[in-house]
């Protein structure tokens, strides 16, 4: 735990951390899929089982005990495990039935958790425990990702007043705003890699409970990216075969 931050912080980031996990869930459970539906159990146990486990490696002081170890340790324990699941879902046939399972509209409401994520930096940006280029006062504009996606789940999946095609910008657009969030989030963390802010660096993440944003948060929001442009690019791929069909 970091000394001397308001608890209100702390609050506000675990509380952000449950949206995330039950919001992925409902997404779950949304699923016009039945074997689907039947996961969402066995994957909030696996979730709250992985989320305990970084808990404990957190405050357990593993991650900010040795910051010259490369790669560093919360990329090696905490980041490339669950980056390896989310690939392993792309590599295999059930994996990808799953991500095809899941309601577009559902992962697009899930990047509402990204608004008070950003807040949340920005309030440890006020305690110097993050660097000002990781709030939206410096090179971190996620925050428009959380604000603009219930207005494009509402009237582009809800009410259909806007295309797939615009859809699917939205979400490459957004899947870049989070990539260079991540960038400059590891460049910033004490470590061999560091690259900015050496005046005052990302320690945040390195803390309980900060560290399930890159071991939790991100790569949820980012499969949630995955899925849905798999699914609008398979969309889209099936409309213009079918018209090719029709003209043939």
């Amino acid at each position: 735990m970091i000394d001397n931050l308001p608890s209100y912080i702390t609050l506000t980031f675990g509380l952000t951390t449950v949206a995330t996990l039950l919001l992925f869930i409902w997404t779950v459970r949304n699923s016009n899929s039945e074997p689907t539906r039947k996961k969402a159990a066995p994957i909030f146990i696996g979730l709250t089982i992985w989320l305990t486990i970084q808990a404990v490696l957190t405050l357990k002081n593993i991650y900010n005990a040795d910051t010259n170890s490369f790669p560093p340790k919360i990329v090696l324990l905490g980041i490339l495990p669950i980056i390896l699941t989310i690939m392993l879902l792309f590599l295999t046939s059930k994996g990808r039935q799953f991500m095809d399972s899941l309601p577009l509209k559902n992962l697009t409401y899930l990047n509402i958790v990204r608004i008070p994520v950003e807040i949340v930096l920005f309030w440890l940006f006020l305690n110097k425990l993050i660097p000002e280029l990781m709030t939206f006062e410096g090179r971190n504009f996620d925050i428009i990702a959380g604000i603009t996606a219930p207005f494009v789940a509402y009237f582009g999946l809800t009410k259909h007043k806007l295309s797939r095609p615009k859809i699917l910008i939205w979400n490459f657009v957004c899947l870049g705003l989070l990539i260079n969030i991540v960038l400059n989030d590891l460049l910033s963390a004490p470590s061999p890699i560091q690259k900015f802010a050496f005046d005052q660096p990302n320690i945040a993440i390195l803390y309980f409970p900060f560290s399930w944003l890159p071991t939790f948060i991100v790569p949820i929001v980012l499969l949630g990216h995955l899925a849905s442009i798999r699914q609008l690019l398979k969309q889209q791929g099936d409309i213009q075969a079918n018209e090719k069909t029709t003209n043939g």
